[in-house]
């Protein structure tokens, strides 16, 4: 099955020189969902821009559903819904008029059993009489997403679609999220909040100055760059590591405590029964010990350079 975007070394560049995009290129399936990481400045709204027809790319090609997204700019942003970071809403409109007012906005025939749908959907139908000037900053958000869906779209780009959302806002969201992938509609979301992207995603792709590092699906890029740390609680506290240990590269705690060790899941040994026998010729005795698997986070951080 063809893939129902295709990005083909994009590149964006402005007079000043800058390189917003480095020769990025990916394809996204038709239903899954795809998180796009990286720090501030990456490239990742620039991307998102440029495939729904919002910024001109310098160079490469995008097309959505198989139509060019320059040539047949029309049919393929139709297959679109956006919801960009900027709350953008009519102060003094109801939330009502303003879905379906969006709607129109796409040369679609008036639906209103499909906007309370949705509103209904997104936990709005009672507020659907309410202005958005009355609305919290999470409403507004739900509202922009009502809006990004009132033309049945068979996409969805949520660009950091919970950032100032408290906790339980965010949680709602990515069920409405699930069940819209449930549904058929491809999501390709941007976010800061790595636990996002580690709850909601099926593949991640990482961006950093421009570049596209990886997309991988998600527990392959855990498996492929996650490493565990193993935590050895001691009796007594330890003032140096001795020379013969140096190069477990062990990290103590600050009150020496506790001992941290690194070591590769993929490898044939991970050295830890050395590691312990070592230790006890050290005189270093081991009253415990804890193990846990890098996280997300770390792994992101890991390959955007910021550990």
């Amino acid at each position: 099955m063809a893939p129902i975007i295709s990005v083909q070394n994009l590149t964006k560049s402005y007079a000043s020189g800058m390189r917003a995009l480095d020769d990025v290129s990916l394809d996204i399936d038709e239903g899954e969902i795809i998180a796009l990481l990286g720090p501030n400045g990456a490239g990742k709204t620039t991307l998102i821009s440029i495939i729904c027809g919002l910024v001109q790319a310098s160079s490469g090609r995008v097309t959505v559903g198989g139509h060019d997204n320059l040539r047949d700019y029309r049919a393929a942003r139709s297959l679109i819904g956006l919801v960009p970071q900027e709350i953008a809403l009519e102060s003094f409109e109801k939330v009502w008029d303003t879905v379906r007012f969006s709607r129109g906005l796409f040369g679609k025939s008036r639906d209103d059993a499909h906007v309370e749908r949705v509103l209904r959907q997104l936990s709005l139908w009672d507020k659907r009489n309410v202005t958005t000037r009355e609305l919290s900053g999470g409403m507004k958000r739900r509202v922009m997403m009502a809006k990004a869906l009132s033309h049945e779209p068979r996409i969805l780009f949520l660009d950091e679609p919970t950032a100032g959302v408290d906790v339980s806002l965010r949680r709602d969201m990515w069920q409405v999220v699930r069940g819209l992938r449930d549904d058929g509609v491809t999501i390709i979301l941007t976010t800061h909040y790595i636990d996002e992207a580690e709850e909601m995603a099926d593949r991640i792709g990482v961006i950093n100055h421009g570049k596209l590092l990886l997309v991988q699906e998600k527990h392959a890029l855990m498996r492929s760059f996650a490493r565990k740390h193993l935590r050895l609680s001691l009796y007594e506290p330890v003032t140096a590591i001795p020379a013969q240990l140096a190069h477990y590269a062990l990290r103590p705690s600050d009150d020496g405590l506790t001992l941290t060790y690194e070591y590769d899941i993929r490898a044939g040994r991970t050295g830890i029964t050395r590691l312990i026998t070592e230790l006890a010729a050290a005189g270093i005795a081991v009253r415990d010990l804890e193990s846990r698997q890098s996280s997300l986070e770390e792994v992101f951080l890991g390959l955007v350079g910021e550990t």
